[in-house]
């Protein structure tokens, strides 16, 4: 990584230090225009690229040892998994549920515990859909949306708010 990419991991890693006391079992992932910038329609051989801040944080989020996961409904998860693999970042997901779908990602959330056994309300996820934002937040899960991709304002704001809400549920108990 560069100087740009470890000031980012760096910051990254005092966000994740500043929410250590409630930190998400599992961190979902969708692809498209949340950790790259455009749809993997393209073909296989077109060099991919992530959002500027995607790989530090991920970085950091691995060094943290917590766990990530992806849910994309692209039509084409054949290239999704070969970008994943030529940016040498598919071995840092637990799970890839990468299929199309008109569920607005429940299913793949629904495989995605039943693969883990992560509950919904230990998982933190960022996708660019609002729909996507809507229907996963239902099941439990603390959804951010995304922008401009995954950047540390992003991430600033998803562990807060699955601080925020871990902590309100564990004082109903």
């Amino acid at each position: 990584m560069g100087d740009t990419d470890d000031k980012v991991k760096s910051e990254a890693l005092q966000i994740i230090a500043q929410h250590s006391h409630n930190l998400p079992a599992l961190v979902v992932f969708d692809l498209d225009y949340t950790l790259w910038p455009f749809y993997c329609e393209y073909e296989e051989d077109d060099m991919p690229y992530l959002y500027p801040q995607a790989l530090p944080i991920l970085h950091a989020l691995k060094q943290n040892g917590i766990s990530m996961a992806v849910a994309s409904r692209s039509p084409t998860s054949d290239v999704a998994k070969s970008f994943l693999q030529t940016l040498g970042i598919s071995s840092f997901f637990v799970t890839q549920e990468i299929f199309s779908s008109w569920t607005h990602k429940t299913e793949h959330f629904q495989r995605i515990h039943a693969t883990t056994g992560v509950p919904f309300t230990s998982m933190l996820f960022f996708d660019d859909e609002d729909r996507n934002i809507h229907a996963v937040s239902k099941m439990g899960v603390t959804s951010i949306l995304v922008g401009n991709g995954v950047n540390l304002g992003a991430l600033r704001q998803g562990l807060s708010e699955f601080a925020g809400k871990s902590a309100s549920s564990s004082r109903r108990v």
